[in-house]
């Protein structure tokens, strides 16, 4: 892999290189993938994934490269593009607009937003999954593991497309299955003491089952529910491990398989310019799904009767017979 651009080589590091075969013709481009980290590659939370989605690419058939921090995005896009980079992605959905500038530039070559909302034709798109219908479904298993009837969510970045969506999916199932919803928002999505604090108001406040959509502060709500023992929803393995009797899934998101089936269908010579959303109706490749370890949808505390409701949830999102639209006002803070 290569960390930079050519032109940010220098020394010992371009001589690298050259003896490598820089001096020969450049990989075609549809072989070459780049992305553009907003942080450090190495912060173990947001752009650790962008990183771990750009070498997902590699057993697709392509040479990987990224940098960090860049000061010019637009510059930086049209650096890699101009290499023959035919993927070039920004992790996130802050770089769609410096990616609308560059594009009519390079018109081979696909610009994608990690977990943006937005896309232009022919060769800007925007790749999630459906943050709603998970919402929704998780919505549905707190209403019905609550004791209390009142259930709660944790999220940071109020208003972000993505955060609305599963905030406000939460709210409209819990409460359509007779939960009380209340929706606290942080300032840091990496801060867990923050996260802890809030969730612990909300449990305060009677909420026996806690939620929400963060990064590396996540660990702070099954912190939480572990202290005073009632149930909670993480994104992964590792908060399962903190808390295995009071963990009832994760919303383990599969960005390969999504980055995956996008760079084939883009090796093969197709363009996207559009929002491409994965969920249930994009069976096989659903973008995430509900574990609660490596096999196992669910805690075993989850009864039958209710994995039985989640799975026909799941069905209807896949026929389209179910179907979600969160607005602001559903996800908005408080009850």
């Amino acid at each position: 892999m290569t960390k930079f651009p050519i032109r940010r080589l220098a020394g010992p590091a371009a001589i690298a290189v050259l003896l490598a075969g820089g001096l020969t013709a450049p990989a075609l481009a549809q072989d070459k993938a780049a992305i553009l980290l907003p942080g450090s590659a190495n912060d173990q939370s947001w752009n650790a994934l962008g990183y771990a989605i750009l070498k997902s690419l590699e057993p697709h058939g392509f040479k990987t490269a990224y940098s960090e921090n860049d000061a010019d995005e637009g510059e930086a896009l049209r650096d890699y593009a101009a290499q023959g980079y035919g993927i070039v992605m920004g992790h996130s959905g802050r770089f769609v607009s410096a990616m609308e500038q560059v594009a009519p530039d390079f018109p081979k070559t696909q610009f994608i937003a990690v977990s943006g909302n937005e896309g232009k034709a022919p060769n800007v798109m925007s790749i999630d999954w459906n943050n709603a219908q998970f919402g929704c479904q998780l919505g549905a298993l707190a209403a019905a593991m609550s004791k209390t009837h009142k259930v709660a969510g944790v999220y940071g970045l109020q208003g972000v497309p993505n955060i609305t969506a599963q905030a406000g999916g939460f709210r409209i199932c819990a409460a359509k299955a007779g939960a009380a919803v209340t929706i606290l928002y942080i300032k840091d999505m990496e801060d867990a003491a923050e996260a802890k604090e809030a969730a612990l108001s909300l449990i305060g406040q009677g909420a026996d089952v806690i939620t929400g959509k963060l990064n590396a502060a996540e660990t702070g709500l099954v912190q939480a529910a572990k202290e005073k023992h009632v149930y909670v929803t993480g994104r992964g393995f590792d908060q399962t491990k903190i808390a295995p009797d009071l963990v009832l899934t994760n919303i383990v998101e599969d960005w390969p398989g999504m980055f995956g089936s996008t760079a084939d269908q883009v090796k093969a010579g197709k363009l996207f310019g559009s929002f491409v959303q994965y969920g249930y109706d994009t069976a096989p490749v659903t973008g995430a799904a509900l574990q609660y370890a490596e096999g196992k949808p669910f805690n075993p505390v989850v009864p039958a009767a209710v994995v039985k409701a989640l799975d026909d949830m799941a069905a209807g999102f896949k026929s389209g017979a179910l179907k979600i639209a969160p607005t602001d006002a559903d996800a908005r803070s408080g009850s």
